[in-house]
């Protein structure tokens, strides 16, 4: 039997689009009232170049599950509707940026004192299903789907994340089965409920998440083919946005791995709170560059594309860097 999460406030777990319908519905969503609209952040050129040093924003652990030793694999949604090149470069790509050294020097700070990191991706699957279009608990039927066909046996589910890829045309929409319709805004009630705003049309990218089946939890991801109109497009190629969205929420899975049932673990003090990886797309705003890049390889075999993600040592987004830093105080538990 799947377990469904129970409503209440809760940290953000999605990949949106800064400034979209769906970056302030899934806000409101996750804060479970009215959420003003950010500030937009003051512009430098430190740090990731365009950011200026926000300590304030620096994320706090608060004891969750954490995982040191990410395994992963990916399952191409749709099957066929895949061009088989994309799937190599986008299996290919994501493991060398999960993988990659100096990538991994900045995420170190946040794994309470490890010495090493790791990630481990198993041989990607297709799924025939072609929705036209798929929402959160559609998502957790097909994972719930692959745990009763066995199709997961000899996963350690404590460690691993499943990742389905959306494939092209498929609009993503996110809702947690509570019914919940996110509130009202500015003073008028919501006509639509929160996933009609909250989709892949509106800014969504991805999101992570949890479900318990029996006594087993079981960890995913999904995201959309960000082309057109449809997700996050921040590359000159599809299948480089794929890349980064799922960079994106594999590595908020590993710092926040239980977020849907509010017990978390890296996460600000913002209201809602926001991962690692949502913070700088928050300070971007609509200049996605910022964040999103094809950063050199530490084995000097060429680019990945990736979003950068919050750094505490830098008080903002950081790229990949060749020694982890130096911490001398490990982070505040609230």
């Amino acid at each position: 039997m799947t377990t469904r999460k129970s409503s209440g406030p809760r940290p953000m777990n999605v990949f949106v689009r800064p400034g979209s319908k769906a970056e302030l519905a899934c806000r409101r969503y996750a804060a479970r009232e009215d959420v003003p609209p950010k500030e937009p952040p003051p512009r430098s050129e430190v740090i990731a170049p365009g950011f200026t040093s926000r300590k304030s924003l620096n994320l706090v652990d608060h004891d969750g599950k954490i995982i040191q030793d990410l395994v992963y694999t990916n399952f191409f949604v749709g099957g066929s509707a895949w061009d088989p090149h994309d799937i190599r470069r986008i299996d290919e790509n994501l493991e060398k940026a999960m993988t990659d050294q100096h990538l991994n020097n900045v995420l170190i700070q946040y794994f309470r004192g490890a010495a090493n990191i790791t990630s481990t991706f198993h041989p990607s699957s297709r799924l025939s299903v072609k929705p036209d279009t798929i929402s959160q608990p559609e998502v957790e039927n097909l994972l719930t789907g692959l745990h009763s066909g066995s199709k997961l046996t000899g996963f350690d589910f404590s460690n691993t994340v499943f990742n389905f890829m959306l494939p092209k045309g498929t609009v993503l929409t996110i809702d947690d089965g509570s019914g919940d319709t996110g509130g009202k805004g500015k003073g008028k009630a919501h006509s639509a409920p929160v996933e009609e705003e909250a989709s892949s049309l509106e800014g969504l990218g991805g999101f992570h998440g949890s479900i318990h089946i029996g006594t087993d939890t079981l960890y995913y991801a999904v995201g959309v083919f960000s082309e057109g109109a449809n997700g996050i497009v921040a590359f000159d190629e599809p299948w480089k946005n794929v890349v980064a969205t799922f960079y994106h929420e594999l590595v908020e899975a590993r710092t926040d791995a239980d977020v849907e049932d509010n017990r978390v673990a890296w996460v600000n003090k913002e209201r809602p709170s926001e991962e690692i990886g949502d913070i700088p797309m928050t300070l971007a705003g609509g200049n996605l560059g910022k964040v999103m890049k094809e950063v050199p390889l530490a084995d000097g075999s060429g680019t990945v594309p990736i979003q950068l993600m919050w750094s505490n040592a830098v008080g903002g987004p950081e790229g990949p860097i060749a020694t982890p830093h130096v911490l001398h105080t490990h982070a505040v538990h609230s």
